[in-house]
């Protein structure tokens, strides 16, 4: 299995428009503050899914994702996050990236802020590849400076040749 490979070009966005807003002041709306952004980065990922052309409902894909993270975060912590769900809505695996340079809040285990969203769905009979591309990108994450070459990039081209440590 090569990840590497499974990433496209066009699936790649090198920015997120989402940005951090002004913390609030009342830690009691926190929760509130950090699912707005979780959302705003959500939609993001749901329309570079759709882009692909094989997403059945960029709606309910949408919806899918953001009931898989209230389950529990996948910001997995050293600057990323692994947003993933198996929806009737993936006609087959999809694989996107999407990078913020200045990192948004997204509830990481290490409370760190996330800079590399690495986005898999995959309908809901594809548990082997699903599961084992899970693991492969939870290893190479915290075994190598893959996040600084990333985060590096100039270009999606420079994006394809960093994830070579996924492979």
């Amino acid at each position: 299995m090569h990840l590497g490979r499974l990433l496209k070009s066009e699936m790649i966005l090198m920015e997120l428009e989402t940005e951090n807003p002004p913390e609030p002041e009342d830690a009691s709306i926190r929760d509130r503050y950090i699912w707005n952004i979780k959302d705003s980065v959500l939609k993001e990922l749901a329309d570079l899914m759709d882009k692909s052309g094989r997403v059945g409902n960029r709606t309910r894909l949408l919806r899918d994702l953001q009931n898989r993270e209230r389950k529990a975060t996948t910001g997995i912590g050293r600057g990323f996050a692994i947003p993933h769900v198996r929806t009737r809505e993936a006609r087959e695996f999809l694989f996107g990236l999407a990078r913020s340079t200045a990192g948004v809040h997204f509830d990481a285990l290490d409370q760190d802020p996330v800079h590399i969203f690495l986005c898999f769905v995959a309908p809901p009979h594809d548990d082997q590849l699903y599961l084992s591309i899970y693991r492969r990108i939870a290893e190479a994450i915290t075994t190598t400076t893959v996040l600084e070459e990333l985060m590096a990039a100039r270009d999606e081209g420079e994006i394809l040749r960093a994830m070579k440590w996924f492979d």
